[in-house]
């Protein structure tokens, strides 16, 4: 199920990343798009699940680990919304997805024109905002006095160490501005049609089965249906 898959790296020149996969060359081909930072892994398990749900509906499925995510052996504080973003196009040519489902984050990933579906996608101020006060509520703990609006500052410039993660000043750029959306050729599924609490409310790592069912279900009547 593990595998390598031909990656660009920054400079352009060739890398490999991870990949997980069911590959059984159907003609339905999906390709999976983890979110970003700390959802990455509350979704990682609750992904996988939604995969082999999918592969006993002979669906292949492929969830690429991207440049600075996960095992890659790139620096997080090296990439940006527009290097992932290139890296998800060749992802979904090297494995011939037909179509994707983004969740959260992920949805600002795809690239224009690939129909799929963007489970809950985020906007991208919120997450921002939301490591921003994890960051600064920790310095108060520590006894430090930290605001919001000079780390943002400072992050534009320099970049920014937020909830663990190395975010480069154009990431930080990015998340600021604002400008990234799903694409429209996206479905949305909200989380009232999956139902239970949302895996990236609840205080602990989580998987849940009911909504592991419900997503692939809507996901798999609609690639019937395509």
């Amino acid at each position: 199920m593990y595998a390598s898959w031909p990656c660009p790296q920054p400079d352009g020149s060739p890398g490999e990343e991870m990949v997980l996969g069911f590959d059984k060359a159907r003609s339905k081909r999906l390709l999976v798009i983890a979110p970003l930072f700390d959802e990455a892994n509350k979704f990682r398990h609750q992904a996988f699940q939604i995969m082999r749900r999918l592969d006993a509906q002979a669906i292949d499925c492929f969830l690429p680990d991207l440049p600075g995510c996960n095992e890659s052996l790139a620096l997080h504080g090296e990439q940006s919304i527009a290097r992932w973003r290139e890296a998800i196009a060749v992802a979904a040519r090297h494995f011939r997805a037909s179509q994707v489902l983004a969740i959260r984050s992920g949805a600002w990933l795809v690239p224009e024109g690939w129909a799929g579906w963007a489970y809950a996608p985020a906007k991208p101020g919120q997450i921002l905002r939301s490591m921003l006060r994890a960051r600064t509520l920790a310095a108060r703990e520590a006894g430090r006095s930290e605001s919001a609006e000079s780390l943002l500052a400072e992050g534009r410039e320099r970049g920014l160490d937020l909830a663990g993660w190395s975010l480069g000043a154009e990431l930080v750029r990015e998340l600021d501005a604002g400008a990234v959306a799903p694409s429209e050729a996206l479905t949305v599924i909200e989380q009232a049609e999956v139902g239970g609490k949302p895996l990236w409310l609840r205080a602990e790592n989580d998987v849940d089965p009911a909504q592991a069912d419900a997503l692939a279900a809507i996901v798999a009547a609609g690639m019937t249906d395509a």
